[in-house]
């Protein structure tokens, strides 16, 4: 049983009453009974809170320290998913900086400005700021698998953090700490081939999360000898990818992902290959949110592709628009009363229904492969894909594209390169994306360029995707 599952077959409000109802474990430290759903009674907390205690205890060595840790990780492996969460609630709120010592560092740093004791105040309240949680969490990593045990900690922590908002300042530490301990300089670009083991090659088909792979022969196709496949691995997780790259070599930019994954269509020329093609980029680690390795990634890529095949001169995406489908109902009416007179009777006699309305357009835009290339509906639907790819989320800071991967190209610094009509067929294509896809053109030149215009609120766009906006 996960995490979740603690709060699992409530409805979503008598969930988050329930949350809300839950004691602080300052609260549950000084009592003599639990209540309600507290897995833990106050007297196995205390015994429980000392037991962490001692895992920092600052007399005891690291390799010591890290023992202790690992005996914690073996009650963890035994616990329900209530007692997991008392475990996560004591490391949240217990170990916290002493906010009186805080204050008193803030205050002589303030004071201390324009002295020659400012530099030394800094480093006192640099340090007095430092929770003991993140030493905590350190003493776990110091045995072989503690990294792995925290990434899979936080992993079921995550989904928890809407309805327990107790466990952010746990969940907050260990994004700070995994993005020291995850920082590209430690990681390994490794190739991944048919030659690999195939523990490794079962790791790809599980987390493969652009298209599915259905079978070994799917895999092997996409390992042929006109494909590769990269992936960053960290020492203390040396048989799991931490993302990984599925490329393809051709002499065109792929405007479908059809013939990428058919299984019998024969390998490219490689003596011919001008174009690398990423089709495919995969987050394996959900404990590793928040912290990005992805552009690093394509960079090391692209570097290693270059030595291997010299002649390459284009490397682009062949991207899905995950949420162009949901925004297009969200904002038809919006998007339809952009059109001009013209334009609206044009789309309207394609309807079948003038003039042209939600219901009548979302239905004819989920039969979008059977589309002509002059119909207006298409012309009308590949308008709207443009304008959804150049939208920045509101909810964000400026330079956050609303779609989810255009959010990780476009931070990349790669431009909107080309739309293509009917590139994913599949259900779930059609689904996301009325069946296109994107290329994302990674520019090596102006990769820089194009994130600054980007911080600046502008997305960097070819003519041809700009000129189908509205």
């Amino acid at each position: 049983m996960s995490a979740v599952g603690w709060f699992a077959g409530k409805p979503k409000e008598k969930s988050e009453k329930a949350a809300l109802a839950l004691r602080s474990t300052h609260e549950r430290l000084k009592g003599h009974l639990r209540q309600g759903q507290e897995a833990l009674s106050p007297r196995a907390l205390r015994q429980m809170l000392e037991e962490l205690k001692a895992v920092v205890d600052p007399q005891v060595s690291e390799v010591e320290g890290g023992r202790r840790a690992s005996a914690m990780v073996q009650w963890h492996a035994k616990a329900t998913a209530a007692e997991r969460h008392d475990l996560w609630l004591l490391m949240s709120e217990q170990f916290v900086a002493d906010p009186e010592v805080v204050k008193k560092a803030q205050a002589d740093l303030a004071a201390a400005q324009g002295t020659p004791d400012a530099a030394a105040a800094e480093v006192r309240f640099r340090r007095a700021t430092v929770s003991p949680r993140r030493r905590l969490l350190q003493r776990f990593s110091a045995f072989a698998q503690g990294i792995r045990f925290l990434v899979d900690v936080r992993a079921d922590l995550l989904p928890l953090l809407k309805i327990d908002k107790r466990l952010q300042a746990l969940d907050v530490e260990m994004e700070y700490m995994f993005s020291t301990w995850f920082d590209v300089g430690f990681l390994d670009l490794r190739r991944i081939s048919w030659d690999s083991p195939a523990s490794l090659i079962e790791k790809l088909i599980k987390y493969e999360a652009v298209h599915d792979i259905k079978s070994w022969a799917d895999v092997k196709n996409r390992l042929d000898s006109d494909r590769r496949c990269y992936g960053f691995f960290h020492p203390r997780l040396p048989d799991d990818p931490l993302i990984f790259v599925e490329v393809a070599l051709m002499d065109v930019m792929a405007n479908s992902i059809t013939p990428l994954l058919d299984e019998s269509a024969s390998a490219a020329d490689l003596k011919k290959a001008t174009t690398a093609i990423f089709y495919s980029i995969s987050n394996t680690q959900l404990g590793l949110r928040g912290v990005s390795f992805g552009d690093s990634l394509i960079k090391r890529v692209v570097e290693t592709l270059k030595d291997e095949f010299p002649k390459l001169q284009v490397f682009a995406t062949l991207s899905p628009i995950p949420g162009f489908r949901a925004w297009l109902g969200k904002n038809a009416v919006s998007l339809l009363a952009r059109l001009d007179k013209k334009g609206r009777s044009q789309l309207g006699r394609a309807l079948g229904f003038e003039p042209p309305d939600t219901e009548h357009l979302l239905s004819a835009a989920d039969k979008a492969l059977s589309l002509d290339s002059k119909s207006p509906l298409r012309k009308f639907i590949l308008q709207c894909a443009a304008q959804y790819l150049s939208a920045l989320s509101a909810d964000a800071p400026v330079g956050k594209p609303l779609d989810p991967v255009a959010r990780f190209h476009l931070g990349n610094g790669a431009r909107v390169e080309r739309l293509n009509w009917g590139a994913d067929p599949s259900p779930k294509g059609v689904k996301q994306s009325c069946g296109l896809m994107v290329n994302y053109l990674y520019d090596v030149k102006r990769l820089d360029k194009h994130r600054a215009q980007l911080t600046q609120g502008k997305i960097a766009m070819s003519g041809d995707i700009e000129s189908l906006k509205f």
